[in-house]
């Protein structure tokens, strides 16, 4: 049998054995959804939250973060597939340190060879 008589064979099996029934596929649509959390811990001092919402194209959120000097922080954000991720980020409150600060935190070293 010649080479060509053998390719051809073997492409008419290829095309009989896998036939055309193939449906075409479909990505799924994003879908809508909405959440939110809040978490407020007086006991060790955690205030933050965030909120999302999307409508299947665009995702819109903020969260809130209380910062060790005492004010908040915002980030408002808005996301999708031309722009990317846009944020914009406020503070409000007013800083406060500390009057007086205690002693320095030091650690010994125990002279094991590690560094």
């Amino acid at each position: 049998m010649s080479l060509k008589l053998i390719t051809l064979l073997a492409v008419v099996v290829a095309v009989v054995s896998y036939p055309d029934v193939y449906e075409p596929v479909y990505k799924p649509e994003p879908l809508p959804y909405y959440f939110n959390y809040d978490v407020h811990d007086d006991y060790k001092g955690a205030h933050y939250g965030r909120n999302e919402k999307s409508d299947g194209k665009a995702v819109y959120g903020s969260y809130t973060v209380a910062l060790p000097d005492g004010r908040k922080q915002l980030v408002e954000y808005t996301a999708d597939h031309y722009k990317g991720f846009v944020a914009k980020v406020s503070y409000y409150g007013k800083a406060k340190h500390p009057k007086y600060y205690g002693p320095a935190i030091t650690f010994k070293h125990k002279g094991d060879g590690y560094h």
